[in-house]
């Protein structure tokens, strides 16, 4: 399994060098834009409006945006050094709180987190004392250049680290449009309700859950292979302008200089006449 972030773990006294694992992966089906005429997939070129030209990498900068087209321009080695001071710190655990005082809308990303060299029994002591409390540790941790606020938890005798949002990115429930108020539900129709719920009430289990969408979408992928129905894309044409241009100057310059040959030719063979003559 892949290691996307080595570092410890810290509460109290006790730290535990540890190693970050993605515990979950995106399975979706990607499907690139084609044109439609030729099957050519269709680029998306760097491009700079005002300059009319494609834009290098190295010739591009960050900037943000406080007022419209009003940017304050921010250079790599001042994120650098913001990011390294916050780099810097272990992933301490602020907070032990109970689970399920964290509601869902929180929870953002899952990582594994398996012990680095030396922490075996550090990592084994906070995985049981964490199983016997029944609590689960807050923190902070810096992951590709941004701070998250996370919780450490333990799953199937795994240390697993789930980050969450900070309070100020979910956004507050009172500002979605069109909420009813209370509406006149009868006690009928309520226990009705209730009923059905009753009824497909079961434990959970994840497996019986499958992406119906995605297996679908693969055997219509396979299908289409299978009885090669299938489209082969153009190459794109090079740009032979220059080449066109730079052909024609030659061949102009060739026709100039046969001409001015000629008329040289022509001028000593009169030169010539003339001292005969003489």
């Amino acid at each position: 399994m892949h290691t996307i972030w080595k570092g410890t773990v810290s509460f109290g006294l006790v730290n535990i060098p540890v190693k970050l694992h993605a515990a979950t992966e995106n399975k979706d089906i990607s499907l690139r834009q084609l044109h439609k005429e030729c099957h050519t997939p269709i680029r998306y070129d760097r491009t700079c409006p005002n300059c009319e030209k494609e834009v290098e990498k190295e010739e591009i900068v960050r900037g943000f945006e406080y007022t419209k087209n009003k940017f304050v321009v921010i250079e790599d080695e001042e994120l650098k050094e913001i990011q390294q001071a916050q780099a810097e710190r272990s992933v301490e655990i602020l907070d032990f709180v109970k689970l399920e005082e964290i509601d869902p809308i929180y929870f953002d990303r899952s990582y594994y987190l398996s012990p680095n060299e030396g922490g075996s029994k550090a990592y084994t002591l906070l995985r049981k004392a964490l199983e016997e409390s029944g609590k689960i540790g807050v923190a902070k941790i810096m992951i590709r250049a941004k701070e998250h606020l996370a919780v450490l938890r333990v799953y199937q005798n795994t240390l697993l680290m789930e980050t969450i949002h900070f309070p100020d990115e979910v956004r507050q429930a009172d500002l979605v449009p069109n909420i009813p108020e209370e509406e006149s539900i009868s006690k009928k129709e309520l226990t009705t309700a209730k009923m059905l719920i009753d009824q497909l009430t079961t434990e959970f289990d994840p497996e019986k859950y499958k992406d119906e969408y995605r297996a679908d979408l693969i055997d219509l992928i396979e299908k289409k292979q299978s009885g090669e129905e299938v489209v082969t894309a153009k190459e794109p044409k090079l740009d032979t302008s220059n080449v066109t241009d730079l052909m024609d100057a030659l061949q102009e310059s060739i026709e100039k200089t046969k001409k001015g040959k000629k008329k040289s030719t022509t001028k000593k063979q009169t030169s010539q006449k003339k001292k005969k003559n003489a």
